[in-house]
């Protein structure tokens, strides 16, 4: 039962734990270590003294019996803190307080280009990508559901190594765990990269205001900087369906540049019975490891220090809101009542002229 998982925080009602990159959460046919939830499992059933009843519950013992629920759930390649309720009662509680909206997320993503601004509120509503061959895949819409993603540069950087980079993250990330369209393509500068040449990257702090499918990495993507070793909405969705086909190549990994898409759940706030909590996880070391040795979150780990990220990302001014141009597709569909663009790709939008207003 070794390698499940790390665990963040343990009690009788909760399990918190650090999802690895590359796990989904959801059940599927390949056994018990295939997911998350499995795992999960896994973990309670080998340590059943814990999910005795609490005295003061009003359900029957057998409601306890191998029952977690995921509260919050993360894309297969994100990392990050995950909620697990132990029981149906306890599962209940969480929901009521994560439909009020009263939880607040901090992720950090490695993103592609030097994000001009240094913080700001991206605006731009999100729906079904119509066009797509993945199904699951979602784009900015006129049409589509309010989303808005906070954000502040935590650190601009450069990498003439991409290539040996990219090598050494992929070898520690398979040790480690086993891994079953935008204007800007980040991934053909890459691709023509020489071993010597400097590539642009963002370490950036965000925080979702609403909680949309895909959401980070959709608005990301639409600002120009989608996130690094993203295989949906890097560029080449085809990247995607390698990934899900098992057929990826040395030479898409090496465009990827890391091993799983760079966005980390750092950290999730909120009240539990009268109480504030916050739950907090650093990166894995593939992610962590990419990153300059000046960057403040390679300052805080070598020191030991948990300050970083501790203040809430609203306390930063977000005076720069990032909305879609007035002459982009999406904004004059929206301004006379057309739903045209809709089925549209993100890549007829100009996003290369994306700017705060």
């Amino acid at each position: 039962m070794e390698n499940l998982f790390a665990i963040l925080y343990e009690d009788a009602d909760l399990l918190v734990v650090n999802k690895p990159a590359g796990l989904v959460c959801h059940p599927t046919k390949a056994g018990g270590m295939s997911s998350l939830i499995g795992r999960v499992r896994l973990y309670l059933k080998t340590n059943n003294l814990k999910l005795e009843p609490p005295p003061a519950s009003r359900l029957p013992p057998s409601t306890f019996s191998l029952r977690p629920s995921l509260i919050n759930r993360l894309d297969r390649e994100t990392s990050g803190v995950v909620i697990v309720a132990k029981n149906s009662e306890i599962a209940g509680e969480l929901g009521k307080i994560w439909e009020t909206r009263a939880v607040q997320k901090e992720y950090l993503a490695i993103v592609h280009g030097h994000v001009p601004d240094d913080h700001g509120l991206i605006d731009a509503p999100l729906g079904k990508d119509e066009h797509s061959r993945v199904a699951v895949k979602d784009c900015v819409r006129p049409d589509g559901a309010p989303a808005r993603t906070g954000f502040r540069v935590e650190h601009r950087f450069s990498h003439s190594s991409v290539g040996r980079s990219c090598r050494s993250a992929w070898t520690r990330s398979s040790a480690s765990l086993p891994v079953a369209a935008s204007t800007l393509n980040p991934l053909s500068s890459v691709a023509s990269a020489k071993e010597d040449q400097l590539l642009n990257f963002s370490l950036l702090r965000l925080q979702p205001l609403t909680g949309r499918k895909h959401q980070i990495r959709l608005h990301l993507a639409c600002l120009g900087h989608p996130i690094v070793g993203d295989k949906l909405y890097g560029g080449d969705e085809d990247l995607y369906l390698a990934l899900v086909e098992n057929r990826l190549t040395d030479e898409q990994r090496a465009r990827l540049i890391l091993p799983h898409h760079a966005l980390h759940a750092r950290a999730v706030r909120f009240t539990w019975r009268g109480r504030p909590v916050e739950f907090v996880c650093d990166p894995e070391p593939w992610f962590t490891s990419f990153l300059p040795a000046d960057c403040p979150v390679q300052i805080c780990r070598r020191r030991g220090d948990e300050s970083f990220g501790s203040a809430l990302l609203t306390s930063c001014p977000t005076t720069q809101i990032w909305t879609l141009p007035a002459d982009c597709p999406v904004q004059i569909c929206r301004r006379r009542g057309d739903e045209s663009f809709g089925p549209a790709l993100l890549t007829s939008c100009p996003t290369t002229k994306f700017g705060p207003s």
